[in-house]
């Protein structure tokens, strides 16, 4: 495959993150859920939970089958079981039916699918790592933004259920699409002329971990207990962003919250792309350090918003910042941990962010139904980015493999 062909490998990336950002479009559905079903905060959160700990465990799960048997029987199952797990959500009628329909199968398509594009465009390009990477998970955050543009009228006037319905079949055509562009390069493939630079400002290891061999490392847990911190506070937002423009600003309908997660998405797609290349230049530790502190300062602000002029500019920076970390981290991982074994490597670490989305979520919905606010909750994981920051500042690439 040629240098220019491998951008048919970023397009694959692109079709499937799309569609599978649509789960951060959760919040949209939740007043219509909370209505129709008689669901209090703590458990539509509890919902958006078990999805992102499934997502985060088959994403490792699917990351080690990717390393051994490569990325089209992954990315296929994933994109079948994602469309599958929208339909079956169209059909239910109580919390458990989420639980099981949303939350498990949405939970393991999602990660399934989510695990293939980070990993291959990963090896077709350790020249434009953090670029690339930060392109295909960027369409992740994207995907929310388009789904905000319509989905609140739709689903005002067609009804959830539907919209779902109809979301399930048109996300199995996008995901079935990009799957087939999704492969690993030739062993020992490297882009003509090119050789990497020592003095390059992303530093990597040079070696390639096994998953037994990182998990030895105080790099790998570092990197792990900051990327659980610092992710806490975007899902925590994500998954409560709807209700809470509409509970902070008097007069906020569903159909205007609805924009919100439109410049949310743009800013977390931004994130992704931008803070990628950003951590080509300036290096990856750096870039992530930055954009954890930038969001410790701004969550109490956003916290405390009584107008969308105040929300939209703030929430561009929250969730600017959370795209960084699904961008920033992903490539941190390959360079320090190498690329061989970087879809159950990043699994591993990906873990973390399982564990985000269970402490962010659930911490504001159980704040939110006590104090009848979600400013408590902004407050404490704000408290958290900064430990995040702390825990991550100073840390550099392994030397040498521990045993």
């Amino acid at each position: 495959m040629t240098t220019t062909n491998r951008w048919l490998i970023v397009l694959g990336g692109v079709l499937m993150n799309l569609s599978l950002g649509a789960i951060y479009g959760w919040s949209l559905f939740v007043p219509a859920l909370r209505s129709d079903l008689t669901l209090t905060a703590q458990q539509t959160s509890l919902v958006f939970a078990i999805a992102i700990g499934v997502f985060a465990v088959s994403f490792l799960i699917g990351g080690r089958i990717q390393d051994k048997k490569g990325p089209y029987v992954v990315s296929m199952t994933g994109s079948i079981l994602y469309s599958l797990g929208f339909l079956l959500t169209s059909q239910v009628s109580s919390l458990q039916g989420l639980y099981w329909a949303f939350g498990l199968v949405v939970g393991v398509g999602a990660g399934l699918g989510y695990v293939t594009p980070i990993a291959v465009v990963s090896k077709w390009f350790p020249d434009r790592r953090g670029l690339v990477v930060g392109i295909s998970v960027g369409a992740f955050g994207a995907g929310s933004a388009i789904l905000g543009q319509f989905a609140p009228g739709w689903i005002a006037s067609a009804g959830w259920q539907n919209v779902m319905q109809w979301l399930g079949i048109g996300y199995f055509v996008a995901t079935m699409i990009g799957a087939q562009l999704l492969k690993n390069p030739p062993a020992g493939w490297k882009p003509e002329g090119w050789t990497p630079a020592a003095s390059s400002p992303a530093k990597s290891s040079g070696l390639d971990f096994a998953p037994s061999e990182i998990i030895k490392t105080p790099h790998f847990w570092r990197l792990w207990i900051s990327y659980a911190l610092g992710a806490s506070a975007g899902l925590m937002v994500i998954s409560q962003l709807v209700p809470y423009a509409m509970s902070a600003i008097p007069g906020t309908t569903a159909a205007i919250a609805g924009t919100a997660v439109i410049v949310g998405a743009i800013g977390s797609a931004l994130g992704r792309i931008l803070s990628g290349w950003l951590s080509d230049h300036i290096g990856r530790i750096k870039t992530l350090s930055m954009m954890i502190m930038l969001s410790a300062i701004s969550l109490p602000l956003l916290g405390r918003i009584d107008t969308l002029l105040m929300l939209w500019p703030l929430l561009f920076v929250v969730y600017y910042c959370y795209g960084t970390l699904l961008s920033v981290f992903a490539s941190t991982t390959a360079d320090f941990f190498g690329s061989k074994n970087v879809g159950a490597n990043y699994g591993l670490v990906f873990l973390s962010w399982g564990v985000a989305g269970s402490l962010g979520p659930i911490l504001a919905g159980r704040l939110y139904d006590q104090l009848g606010s979600y400013t408590r909750a902004f407050d404490i994981l704000a408290v958290l980015l900064v430990v995040a920051f702390i825990t991550l500042v100073t840390l550099k690439p392994p030397q040498k493999i521990t045993s």
